[in-house]
C-alpha cells in the first residue's frame, strides 16, 4: 500500500532549467505554527528530496528562498504536527495563508489556478457523471432540470487557461492523459504510447510527483506480464540515460511495494551491475537495498514514543532474534496479522525472540490505544509514512518484517506472516 494524507503537491530539481530559477516562499500560519520547524521538499519522481529546514516565528510566519534550480511540485511539512501543504513552484513568488482550522488558501496565481483547475477537474470527473444520471429523473424544462442542465454544461465547457504557468499546463495535461487511474480496459491508449510519452518527456516529469502513477498505468495498460513491460520501456529509454535510471528506480521499488520480489530482484542486479555512471536517485535506491538485505547489519533506529522498553534504540535491546514489524493502526492487514502475532508471543518469548513494532501512526490516540493492546515494544514518530524510518529501513507497506539475529545482522525478511512464524518455527 502506498499513502499519505496532505494538501497538494510535490517538487524537484531540474538541471535543464533557467540558470536564474528560484522559490521564494511566503508562508503565514495566522500563529497556528509558532516557533516551528518547517522541512521544504521538492521531489524527484515519486522520492521527496530536502531543499530546506526553516522555523516559523512566534508568529507562525515563514520566508523561505533557494537559488537551487527546479520548476515543480514541493511541500512545506510541519513534523511537530504531521502537517503538509502542497504547492507549486514556477519560478515566481508563493504565497500561502493557513487559518486557524487549518484551511490552506493559495494567494499567488500560479497556485490559485492550479488549485481551481483541479477542483474542476475533480468535479468533471466525479461529479459530472452523477449530475448527467440525476437529469434523467427530473423535467428538463422544471427549474431543478434547468439548474441540472446549467451546471452540467459549465462543468462540460469550462476551462482554465493556464497558458502562462508552463508547468501547471504540463502537470494537468499530463495527468488527464496519462495519470489518471486506470484499469487496463482503456481502448483510447496503448502502452507505446506511454513509452514515447516518457522517453520524450521534458524535464518537469520528474518534478511533477506523477512518474510512479503514471508507470503503474502503463504496467496495467500494457497487456504483457510486468518483466515484458518493463523490458519494452528500458530498451527505449536505455539504461545509461538519467531518464531511464529514475525510470529503474521506479520500477523497482513498485515491484518492491506489490511483493514481486523476483522481479524486483532481476532489475535490482540489472541496476547493481551497470559500468556507466548512475544518477543519485539511482544510487540512492541500489544503497538502500543493499543496507536491508540479508546478511546486512540492520541499520540503527533511535526509539521516538517507545513503550515497553528502557532500550533507546533498535540494537540496544537484547534478544537471541529480534522480528521488526512495520505496522499502523489504519492498515487492514496489520488488524489480521498482529493478533496472530500477539498469539505466539508467548513462544517467541521462550525461544529469545523479541518484537519491535514501528508504526506509521499519525495520530497519538490511535497509536496508543493500538500498541497498548500489544506487550512488545512499539515506537511512533506519529508522522505517518513521513516517519524516517521509511527510507532508513525501505519501508514499502505494512505490515512488512525484518528479522535480526543478536549482533543485529539481518537474517530473513519474511513477505508474509506465514513466512514469517515458519522461519521463527513457530
Amino acid at each position: 500500500m502506498i499513502n499519505n494524507k496532505s494538501i497538494f503537491l510535490g517538487a524537484m530539481l531540474s538541471v535543464a532549467m533557467m540558470a536564474n530559477a528560484q522559490i521564494s516562499l511566503k508562508l503565514s500560519s495566522s500563529s497556528v505554527f509558532p516557533n516551528q520547524e518547517v522541512y521544504i521538499y521538492g521531489v524527484n519522481g515519486s522520492k521527496d528530496i530536502m531543499l530546506g529546514r526553516e522555523k516559523t516565528n512566534n508568529k507562525g510566519e515563514l520566508n523561505f528562498s533557494s537559488k537551487q534550480n527546479y520548476i515543480g511540485l514541493m511541500k512545506a511539512y510541519f513534523p511537530d504536527e504531521n502537517f503538509t501543504v502542497r504547492f507549486v513552484s514556477e519560478n515566481k513568488p508563493v504565497s500561502i495563508v493557513i487559518n486557524q482550522d487549518k484551511k490552506i488558501t493559495y494567494l499567488d496565481e500560479a497556485n490559485k489556478m492550479m488549485n481551481t483547475a483541479q477542483e474542476l477537474m475533480h468535479k468533471s470527473e466525479i461529479i459530472l457523471p452523477a449530475l448527467v444520471q440525476i437529469a434523467g429523473y427530473y423535467e428538463p424544462s422544471s427549474a431543478f432540470g434547468k439548474a441540472l442542465d446549467q451546471e452540467i454544461n459549465f462543468l462540460k465547457n469550462t476551462n482554465t487557461n493556464t497558458s502562462a504557468y508552463p508547468f501547471v499546463t504540463y502537470y494537468l495535461t499530463t495527468f488527464s492523459k496519462y495519470g489518471k487511474q486506470m484499469t487496463g480496459k482503456e481502448k483510447n491508449i496503448k502502452g507505446e504510447d506511454f513509452i514515447s510519452f516518457i522517453n520524450k518527456s521534458g524535464p518537469y516529469l520528474e518534478s511533477s510527483g506523477l512518474l510512479r502513477t503514471i508507470l503503474l498505468n502503463y504496467l496495467n495498460i500494457s497487456g504483457k506480464n510486468p518483466e515484458q513491460a518493463t523490458d519494452d520501456m528500458m530498451a527505449v529509454l536505455q539504461y545509461e540515460t538519467p531518464r531511464g535510471q529514475t525510470v529503474l528506480s521506479e520500477f523497482i521499488d513498485i515491484f518492491d511495494a506489490y511483493g514481486m520480489k523476483d522481479t524486483k530482484q532481476k532489475y535490482l542486479a540489472n541496476a547493481q551491475n551497470l559500468k556507466c555512471t548512475i544518477n543519485d536517485r539511482l544510487a540512492k535506491t541500489i544503497k538502500a537495498n543493499k543496507d536491508t538485505s540479508v546478511g546486512a547489519t540492520l541499520p540503527n533506529y533511535a526509539f521516538v514514543n517507545a513503550i515497553n522498553t528502557k532500550a533507546k534504540t533498535v540494537h540496544e535491546v537484547k534478544a537471541d532474534k529480534k522480528v521488526i514489524v512495520f505496522w499502523s493502526s489504519t492498515c487492514a492487514h496489520c488488524e489480521t496479522e498482529l493478533p496472530k502475532i500477539l498469539e505466539k508471543y508467548p513462544q517467541m518469548k521462550q525461544k529469545g525472540i523479541e518484537v519491535i513494532g514501528l508504526s506509521l501512526d499519525a495520530d497519538k490516540a490511535n497509536y496508543e490505544n493500538k500498541a497498548n493492546m500489544y506487550p512488545w515494544i512499539n515506537a511512533s514518530e506519529l508522522r505517518g509514512w513521513n516517519s524516517s524510518f521509511v527510507s532508513t529501513y525501505n519501508v514499502h507497506g505494512t505490515p512488512s518484517y525484518y528479522v535480526v539475529d543478536n549482533k543485529n545482522k539481518i537474517i530473513a525478511v519474511p513477505e508474509h506472516l506465514q513466512d514469517l512464524l515458519q522461519f521463527l518455527g513457530l
